[in-house]
């Protein structure tokens, strides 16, 4: 089982718009390093490098889908409002 879910795996149909976005906009940047150190904390404590108690790893998961789900959100309006930028 993959314990880590890097966002251009996640959603490789937005992988152009991804780049732009982190690149140019810093709420995007902001929600998307957020979501990495989320799951590279998940996945340490996953492969026992680092303790936490299962309240902690399942806030922590948590945390994860809502910054997933934020970011698909900015993914899915930015495509719309952005034509030119392949998905």
């Amino acid at each position: 089982m993959e314990l880590q879910h890097p966002l251009l795996e996640e959603f490789p149909q937005y992988k152009d718009l991804i780049i732009r976005l982190r690149d140019e906009n810093a709420h995007f940047r902001e929600l998307y390093d957020e979501y990495h150190a989320v799951d590279e904390r998940i996945e340490r404590i996953e492969l026992d490098k680092e303790r936490a108690t299962d309240q902690e790893l399942e806030s922590l998961k948590l945390r994860r889908v809502g910054l997933k789900d934020a970011l698909f959100h900015i993914l899915r309006v930015s495509r719309r409002n952005m034509p030119a930028v392949a998905a």
